[in-house]
């Protein structure tokens, strides 16, 4: 198989798939023909061949998918007007406390934000795919050891939790996740919401406001 018709391949079933593919599914296109890194090279070259185009080849925590450039969401939105709900702020707080501090327990979370957690606001987020209990703390009552999802990285568009912004950039963790609402590089932001509404194409369902 020439280079261009493996190119193809990979770019039809990118477009086709409902969920971004890793490198071990690719594989499986080619029975296994083609290795990693010839596999690495042709995304390479079908990233720069969507350069100028409305939608971009991007590799997240999950996989590699196409998804529609930032800049031309604001058109793809007005297909769908309706504004999705919002997430109060105390869920918000606790996204970022565990995304900053994981693995954090409940414990953790409550002393970090000096109140109570509602329990509705961790299963919102476990409802929601962006956390979940990754073990328990060797302690008195073995608490629950929360940590991020790759869910949560895909759909802020991120390959993995360094590319979050460094908290020492921002005054409180949920404004630096708030500087993921565009490009990482982006202006930390007051409320978090933005950075958390899934992409137009994404196609993700969203959870009903915490009233907590």
């Amino acid at each position: 198989m020439n280079t261009a018709d493996a190119r193809r391949i990979l770019e039809t079933a990118l477009i086709c798939a409902q969920e971004p593919l890793s490198l071990r599914e690719m594989a499986a296109l080619f029975e296994g023909a083609l290795s990693y890194d010839t596999l690495r090279r042709l995304l390479a070259e079908l990233q720069r061949a969507w350069d100028n185009r409305g939608l971009e080849l991007v590799c997240l925590a999950s996989g590699w998918r196409f998804q529609s450039r930032p800049e031309l969401r604001p058109f793809l939105e007005r297909l769908h007007p309706e504004k999705p709900p919002k997430y109060s702020r105390a869920v918000l707080e606790t996204l970022a406390i565990i995304a900053y501090r994981q693995p954090v327990t409940r414990g953790d979370m409550e002393e970090i934000r000096g109140v109570t957690i509602n329990s509705a606001i961790i299963k919102q987020l476990e409802d929601r795919g962006w956390i979940e209990v990754i073990g328990y703390r060797e302690t008195v009552g073995r608490p629950a050891l929360f940590a991020t999802t790759r869910t949560f990285l895909d759909d802020l568009g991120l390959a993995s939790l360094d590319a979050l912004p460094p908290l020492e950039a921002v005054q409180a963790p949920a404004d630096a996740l708030a500087a993921l609402s565009e490009p990482v590089a982006a202006e930390a932001a007051a409320a978090l919401a933005p950075a958390l509404t899934p992409m137009p194409n994404e196609g993700l369902p969203r959870p009903a406001e915490s009233e907590s």
